[in-house]
């Protein structure tokens, strides 16, 4: 069934949004979030005039949210999806209580009705540690993936990328060829046409993890160029060209333009550590992974910030808090002495 418009809201909201990616600069995804966010609190309220906006609908909106069930696992809302969900209306409701029709209707403290309550936040916003896999289980599940055919070339390939660059999966899924300089032993993430985090610009050398990477991409790539011909505006990791062959889709090659998402970079990942037994990591667990080995591999401190420049970081304290956390265990292990 069709959902209720409300024209007014539409416009207004057709408004923030362009605001939210104009004048404060959020990708795509960012507003997208904002806009279902949104929705959802519209909804709520039965699609009512913003106009007749009042905090008991706030109230109501909380209740609903922490009674709701996730669409495809059917369990509840976690705390931090439900927080992500109020602050993006909190966001909206202060935008909006300074725009001209509305600033007589809603106060600037109104937005304040969004907040978590103060156990739900901590819980929403808790560190919590993340599986990541050691080397050993890295190369176990690269030697057991298959070598046959051109998805599985290029899914080994994939692999071994991410074992000597860390990069994130997201920036994978959208690298073309020319980014790929096999003679100085890098790659070229250009903001403009590769998807990297906040669009920044800058290169990743290779990293000496262990020589079988390195040599499984070298080979791809090369497989791209000399086999397939690709071109320097070709996907570096394409997907599958489906046709139909006998009445059945059928993978027939490799499609030229990359990939959308990194939804397929994520399912190619996990699944080689299935078959192989492991854990399903995902693909950012690998920069746990390579931070670990460079803890040690880069003693000094200029080569450590090297390091952290390679994977996109601009200051290596990033690099440590995000990615070197003491565990429990250790933490009393070094306070015992």
């Amino acid at each position: 069934m069709a959902r209720k418009i409300n024209e007014e809201n539409e416009r207004i909201k057709r408004l923030y949004l362009a605001y939210l990616r104009d004048a404060n600069r959020c990708d795509t995804v960012t507003v997208d979030r904002a806009a279902d966010a949104i929705l959802k609190f519209e909804a709520s309220t039965g699609y009512k005039s913003f106009k007749r906006f009042h905090i008991e609908q706030v109230s109501a909106f909380k209740v609903k949210l922490n009674a709701a069930t996730h669409h495809r696992t059917g369990k509840p809302l976690s705390k931090a999806t439900i927080s992500g969900v109020l602050r993006a209306n909190k966001a909206f409701v202060l935008w909006l209580a300074g725009q001209p029709g509305y600033k007589s209707r809603i106060s600037y403290s109104d937005a304040e009705y969004f907040n978590q309550n103060a156990k739900d936040a901590r819980v929403a916003h808790a560190h919590r540690e993340t599986p990541y896999p050691t080397l050993k289980q890295c190369r176990h599940a690269f030697d057991a993936m298959p070598l046959g055919s051109d998805i599985e070339k290029r899914d080994k390939a994939l692999f071994a990328f991410l074992m000597i660059t860390g990069a994130r999966d997201g920036a994978i899924s959208s690298l073309r060829l020319k980014r790929i300089d096999l003679i100085e032993g890098c790659v070229h993430q250009d903001g403009r046409d590769v998807r990297t985090k906040f669009s920044k610009t800058f290169t990743t050398y290779f990293l000496p993890v262990d020589p079988v990477y390195l040599e499984c991409f070298t080979a791809w790539v090369h497989h791209l160029r000399d086999d397939l011909l690709f071109g320097h505006e070709d996907a570096l990791f394409p997907p599958p060209q489906m046709e139909r062959v006998n009445g059945q889709f059928a993978v027939t090659g490799l499609k030229r333009e990359p990939y959308a998402n990194a939804g397929a970079i994520r399912t190619a990942i996990k699944d080689a550590f299935v078959c192989a037994g492991l854990h399903p990591f995902v693909p950012h667990s690998f920069r746990k992974t390579l931070v670990r080995w460079a803890d040690t591999h880069y003693p000094t401190r200029e080569a450590f910030k090297a390091f952290s420049q390679n994977i996109g970081h601009d200051s290596a304290l990033t690099t440590v808090s995000s990615y070197l956390p003491v565990s429990q265990e250790r933490q009393a292990e070094l306070i015992r002495g």
